[in-house]
């Protein structure tokens, strides 16, 4: 999954990034609210970590402008501004949850899971297509009662199929939700990296799970 942070304080965004990488997510960082607005715009993210207190264009503004373009991505605010006022205004707003600053990581989280959850029918932090299991929590993976052991980006590749089962995703899909904005579109990375999966899930069964669609991309379909 895809998240963008917007946080002004350089420290305490590179230790969001690298504690949410660690977490196998995919992390863009803006560091003003101009820059935030422009990345929204050009890229498609599945959750969005945002400050307050932010240069040239403020996070409440930031927030009231996604919304306004009609855009439903989850929200959550990161801020040193805990009154009551300014947790009603922002949820007014349109943010989805709010965490005041200085928190847990291990709450930021949870609560990161719980919005993306929302996104989907089914609250059980277990993604399953045929016989293949995705734990949320644990991050482990299982095809038929074996483990499978995943490096950090073939999980993330796997857990954006297995949220998208039977769907066709092109290669410009997964590059938005798997890789951050750095990726360089004329390599051959994701069909290099959908092979490394196909070899761990596929390997040995003999119903296979990873299609590709020739010309367009792939399908997870049990």
């Amino acid at each position: 999954m895809r998240l963008l942070v917007v946080e002004d304080e350089k420290k305490v965004a590179s230790f969001l990034k690298k504690g949410l990488e660690e977490e196998y997510y995919a992390v863009d960082v803006a560091y003003d609210g101009e820059e935030a607005l422009h990345m929204i715009e050009v890229y498609e993210y599945d959750l969005i970590l945002l400050d307050i207190m932010l240069p040239k264009v403020d996070g409440m503004t930031v927030l009231r402008q996604i919304r306004e373009a009609l855009n439903p991505v989850p929200i959550l605010m990161l801020t040193a501004k805990d009154s009551v006022r300014d947790i009603v205004d922002g949820l007014d707003s349109g943010c989805d949850d709010y965490l005041t600053k200085p928190f847990a990581f291990s709450e930021l989280l949870a609560r990161i899971r719980s919005l993306l959850r929302r996104d989907r029918e089914a609250k059980d932090p277990v993604l399953q297509v045929g016989d293949l299991r995705l734990f949320l929590h644990t991050h482990e993976v299982s095809r038929g009662g074996q483990n499978i052991d995943l490096t950090a980006k073939e999980y993330a590749l796997l857990e954006y199929f297995m949220r998208n089962p039977n769907r066709v995703l092109t290669r410009t899909t997964i590059a938005e939700h798997v890789w951050d904005y750095h990726f360089d579109t004329d390599t051959n990375i994701i069909d290099v990296y959908v092979n490394f999966l196909r070899k761990k899930i596929d390997r040995g069964f003999h119903v296979k799970l990873i299609h590709t669609i020739r010309g367009v991309g792939y399908m997870l379909k049990g």
